[in-house]
Parts: structure tokens; sequence; C-alpha cells
């Protein structure tokens, strides 16, 4: 069983968490997350602690967004968007309970502790390819997948670099087995 309570989109994704672990859920009802929803949400940070778990696509990122604003110490879990991919969508509720689970292992925390390793600059991302270049969005979304704090514009990559405190190391490892992918 897992001791946070994870934050999903809809009863679908609620019922997808259920078959893939043992875990209670907080269903947002949407993008339009209400008041309501929000102080649950807090109490539960209070109590259990928190985990995001939404659909990899904009108002999952949306709903990301509104959450970690009002609650910033909230863990992530990302699912990419081939993992959350079927023929009648994408989203939490499609995605194999492998992929579920995998996703929820690899919990990142905006808490973490980055050491002596350094922090990633703008500049990283812009001799990365990573913004600016034709192919960024493509090679955001596989650094996204491969440092586990999913797809972002290059902006919001960045915060999210930032936020998870990505380290100068874990970065370069990323982007060599991008580059070894030939991305």
């Amino acid at each position: 069983m897992i001791r946070e309570m994870i934050v999903v989109e809809g009863k679908d994704d609620t019922t997808a968490v259920h078959r893939a672990v043992g875990a209670d859920t907080i269903e947002t009802g949407g993008s339009a997350i209400g008041e309501d929803v929000l102080r649950r949400i807090e109490l539960a940070y209070e109590r259990r602690g928190v985990i995001v778990l939404t659909d990899p696509d904009a108002p999952g990122e949306r709903i990301r967004k509104i959450v970690t604003e009002r609650v910033p110490g909230c863990k992530h879990a990302f699912l990419t968007k081939s993992e959350a991919r079927s023929r009648k969508g994408i989203g939490v509720e499609h995605a194999s309970d492998e992929a579920i689970r995998r996703a929820l292992e690899a919990v990142r925390s905006p808490e973490g502790d980055s050491g002596e390793l350094g922090e990633i600059d703008w500049s990283d991302l812009l001799d990365a390819g990573l913004i600016v270049q034709a192919s960024a969005a493509s090679r955001r979304e596989r650094m996204g997948e491969l440092l586990g704090i999913g797809y972002a514009n290059g902006k919001q990559f960045y915060k999210r670099c930032l936020m998870f405190r990505i380290t100068r190391v874990e970065f370069l490892a990323a982007l060599e087995q991008l580059e070894r992918e030939g991305l």
C-alpha cells in the first residue's frame, strides 16, 4: 500500500491506479479544480503526503501546475505519452498496470537534496539542443522520460529541472543516453 494519496483526474484514473497498486486517490474532476478539492489535497499532504499522477497532456499539465502552486511540496509521478496511449485516447486510465507501478516507483520530489553536484542552467538546455532548435521538442520529450520528469515546453522543462533538483551529473548522463539513441 502506498502511504501517500495520489491525485488523479477522474474515476477511470482511480480505477487504473487501484488495479495497479494499493493506494487511495483524490480525483480533481478535470482541469477545473474546485476549492474543496484543493483543500482536500492540502489536508492529504499534511497528513499522508501527496503524489500527483496526471495525464501526459495539456489539461494534465494544467492540473499539475495548479496543485503544485497550491501545495508546493507534492511529489510527482510521470507517465510518458507512449505509456498512456491506447486506441481510445491518452491518459492514466489507458496505461498498463506495469507503467503505473513504474511511474510511482520513480516518483520525484521537489525536496530532494542536490548536494554539491550543481544545478542545471538555461544555457545547458540550449547547448543540449533542448530549446530553440527544430528537434528541441522531441529531444525534451525523451530527456523528460530519461530524467523521470515528463514532457514540458522549454521554460517548464527548465523549471522542472530546478524544482526536482536535477543534478548536472543526472542531466549529462541522460544527455549522453539521448546522443547514443541518435536523437
